[in-house]
């Protein structure tokens, strides 16, 4: 699930949730872009989703903690602490497994 904030002139004029449907990293990127959806600020996120979200425009602030209202207030008052390197931390990285080398087909990172 998403919280997709509606910003005019710098300020959030209005908030909706968003169910996130389908599988895999273009699906991901796929409903945020339908959406209308600029930025995504979220916490860890792989490889293979961040470079579906830069392929559809989607600019990324992840490794975000914390309340998702303070964090889109801290975005806009240019604030906020990210960090622009992040990778998955969901995943149990045993038998070699290893966050943004894996296939898309194995498990979904958007739906966090």
């Amino acid at each position: 699930m998403f919280k997709l904030y509606t910003v005019e002139n710098n300020k959030v004029i209005g908030t909706d949730l968003l169910l996130s449907s389908g599988s895999g990293h273009g699906a991901l990127a796929g409903v945020l872009s339908t959406n209308g959806v600029e930025v995504l600020i979220c916490g860890g996120i792989g490889g293979g989703a961040k470079n579906a979200l830069a392929e559809a425009g989607i600019k990324l602030y992840g490794g975000v903690s914390g309340d998702a209202d303070t964090a889109v207030e801290e975005f806009l008052n240019g604030k906020l602490n990210y960090n622009p390197n992040v990778m998955c931390s969901h995943h149990s990285h045993e038998a070699g497994h290893s966050c943004g080398s894996h296939s898309c087909g194995e498990h979904n990172c958007g739906n966090h």
